[in-house]
């Protein structure tokens, strides 16, 4: 249960250093951009390798249960994860999804986190999953009031290639389907099928 708390302190901590634009003007200055993304990398993967590990430590645990979901919710949580899959690739595709939902990436993570929300009552899910629904509508608030900032890696929709938006569209079911059918199970060790 530590190494969890520690990764989300860690991993979300480092993702609220943007909402603190001068600060990171600052490091950015100090270290150079390079620098600056390397280490916020470096930081990153540190804290999801302790949210992953503590996690499933954490499920082996069988901490207490906050809440016992009922069963029909397995059903709106895989409703509600097809926009997630589709949004994390508009995210990162100059388009319309993301001219229309301006942060693609923010509303995946809070469906993602609030889904699971509605089927994990244990300590440890709610934790986690509720930690990055807090972060993202935090983030969100914090983006209304700092420079829009663009993605790291974006592919340009509006040259005339409107077809391209369809493939983001396939590409997140694509995506989905196969997390349905074994991705879930490979990447969390729990099937949904």
């Amino acid at each position: 249960m530590y190494a969890l708390v520690i990764g989300l302190a860690v991993f979300l901590g480092i993702h609220c250093l943007p909402m603190f634009v001068q600060t990171r003007e600052k490091l950015i200055g100090r270290f150079g951009g390079a620098g600056y993304r390397i280490a916020f990398s470096l930081i990153s993967a540190v804290g999801l390798y302790l949210i992953i590990t503590g996690y499933g430590a954490a499920r082996v645990e069988h901490l207490p249960m906050l809440y016992d979901p009922p069963e029909w919710t397995r059903h709106v949580v895989m409703l509600f994860m097809i926009p997630v899959f589709i949004l994390l690739i508009g995210a990162y595709v100059q388009g319309r999804i993301k001219r229309t939902f301006r942060h693609p990436m923010l509303i995946a993570i809070k469906l993602w986190a609030f889904s699971h929300l509605l089927v994990r009552g244990d300590l440890a899910s709610v934790l986690l999953f509720g930690s990055f629904l807090a972060w993202a509508v935090v983030d969100r608030i914090s983006l209304k009031r700092r420079v829009e900032e663009g993605p790291i890696v974006s592919v340009s929709l509006d040259q005339g290639r409107p077809y391209l938006e369809v493939l983001v569209i396939l590409g997140g079911l694509v995506a989905y389907g196969l997390f349905v059918w074994k991705g879930h199970e490979l990447v969390i060790g729990y099937p949904l099928t």
